[in-house]
């Protein structure tokens, strides 16, 4: 039984604490977030060419189109093994437990259950057991010994919405983790084509090198043969050495080239430096690029690309912030309270009259801080504005981007036919002076112009070609497409997930929103 004293202890504080929740409920100071608007166009500028597919928004696995299974491979192995994205995985999880902690302020923000045992001697030589007499004092039980136990607790009620706006903000910074985790994704994925498409684009260049060299080989021994002969002079032979050297030497600069791109790819794989020998096959061909390309309308960039909808979310937080740094501008009233029990003896702690509590409610007001919480707001506000702003750039940004893609596939793909017959004219130009010199029709000047344009238009071909799917790729991951390959799965691997668990308990938060439900 409670004594009477603890009865309207527990009464007043019921009471304080039913108050304090309808209180809460009143106010949240500060602004409520709204999307901010962005200039965006209704239609690409090249949306009347035949090439460009307004009406489609199916980009989600955009390297399909390439129809080639070793990037399709490449990028599934990138997903799984990439460092990067792990980090930005593990972000999400770091978020996850910060709205956890946002939370639980909305509840006691301090809960502790105590005990413990006290022990005191008192000197017979100090007040008050010195004004005793001697006799006295030499008899006294100078030696007290008090058994505790306690629950205590303390609240402040959220009456200005303070930890609600802590809660909003956290919920949207968890939101543009995982965003920014999509993001990385979709960097990913496009990164993984390109350096793919460069990788192809320098073994085709370098095909075409050694089809050179062995062309310009066997000028070089017609050259000797009409020197020996003396049909010629040794003015040919050398012009002929130095175009062989010349390309040549474009080997070792192109391998070179191929051997570096291939140590980013293993990068971007997870891996040390290796021979991608296995992973590339024997292919040695550029992607070949669809006829078209499937844009949709500039308004689904603020729907689908994660890096602009993160900026919306980072935007969100910053509104929220601007609530919890109003709110101390407000008094704050807290209530705290301990319930406990007290005995001389262990087994005292267990008798009806020992039980011992308190409750105090109380409130602060920060009146004097010279201007430190209002310039506090004003920094919020500042940096709100800025978010803003940054949300804004990013959406224009990626406008631009995606224009600049879309008008480097459309133009390079045009160049790509101009330098296509540019080729097979310099070919045919080539054949012919090669005959015409061994006929004596022609000097060895025309068979080296003929040659060195051959060699620089069949690079120059193989290189447009390789720009034309680098700008496409360029064009799917300005949209945002390739970020949807994580959807059902986690955002970090089962190995983490098993080290993670085998140091900390997590509860559910390293599961997806799907096993999470299922285990609830």
């Amino acid at each position: 039984m409670l004594s009477t004293g603890m009865r309207g202890i527990f009464r007043a504080g019921s009471l304080l604490l039913l108050t304090s929740f309808i209180i809460s409920g009143c106010k949240t100071v500060g602004p409520d977030f709204e999307k901010p608007d962005v200039p965006v166009a209704d239609s690409w500028l090249d949306t009347e060419n035949e090439q460009v597919d307004s009406s489609s928004t199916n980009y989600q696995d955009w390297w399909s189109v390439f129809e080639d299974p070793t990037l399709s491979k490449l990028i599934d192995t990138a997903y799984q093994q990439n460092l990067s994205l792990q980090v930005a995985g593990l972000r999400v999880m770091e978020s996850r437990a910060q709205l956890g902690i946002a939370t639980g302020l909305k509840y006691p923000q301090s809960q502790s259950v105590g005990g413990g045992y006290g022990y005191s001697r008192s000197s017979i030589n100090a007040p008050p057991l010195s004004n005793l007499p001697d006799d006295v004092r030499q008899n006294v039980d100078r030696t007290t010994g008090v058994w505790t136990a306690s629950f205590d607790a303390g609240w402040e009620a959220d009456v200005w919405g303070k930890f609600r706006r802590g809660v909003e903000a956290a919920d949207a910074s968890l939101a543009a983790s995982m965003l920014n985790y999509d993001a990385v994704l979709v960097t990913l994925t496009g990164d993984v084509a390109a350096l793919y498409t460069s990788i192809r684009t320098l073994q085709e260049r370098l095909d075409f090198a050694r089809t050179n060299v062995q062309l310009q080989e066997q000028a070089l021994k017609l050259a000797n043969s009409q020197f020996e002969f003396g049909a010629t002079s040794e003015l040919d032979v050398q012009q002929a050495k130095g175009l062989l050297y010349n390309t040549e030497s474009l080997i070792p600069l192109l391998t070179l080239d191929l051997e570096r791109a291939q140590n980013a790819l293993s990068f971007l794989l997870g891996m040390p430096p290796s021979d991608l020998g296995t992973m590339l096959g024997t292919s040695r061909k550029i992607p070949t690029p669809p006829s078209s390309v499937a844009v949709g309308v500039p308004a689904d960039l603020l729907r689908r690309r994660p890096d602009v909808r993160a900026a919306e979310m980072a935007a969100a937080a910053s509104s929220a912030n601007i609530g919890i740094s109003q709110a101390d501008l407000y008094p704050s009233f807290v209530l705290a309270g301990s319930l406990g029990l007290a005995g001389g003896s262990f087994s005292d702690l267990f008798d009806g009259g020992a039980t011992t509590g308190f409750i105090t409610p109380f409130f602060k007001w920060n009146i004097l801080n010279y201007g430190r919480i209002k310039n506090n707001v004003r920094v919020q506000d500042a940096r709100f504005e800025q978010a803003v702003t940054t949300y804004q750039n990013t959406a224009l940004a990626a406008a631009k981007e995606v224009q600049d893609g879309l008008q480097g596939f459309l133009r390079t793909q045009e160049a790509v036919g101009y330098l296509d017959k540019a080729v097979n004219a310099s070919a045919r130009a080539a054949e012919l002076a090669l005959v015409q010199y061994r006929q004596g029709a022609a000097d060895y000047t025309r068979v080296l112009n003929t040659q060195t344009a051959l060699l620089l238009q069949q690079d120059e071909l193989t290189a447009m070609r390789g720009q034309v799917v680098s700008n496409l790729v360029a064009t799917y991951k300005a949209l945002g497409g390739g970020w949807q390959l994580r959807e059902g799965n986690n955002y970090i691997s089962p190995d983490v997930i098993n080290s993670m668990e085998i140091r900390t308990d997590w509860g559910d938060l390293l599961m997806t929103p799907e096993q999470a439900e299922e285990t609830n």
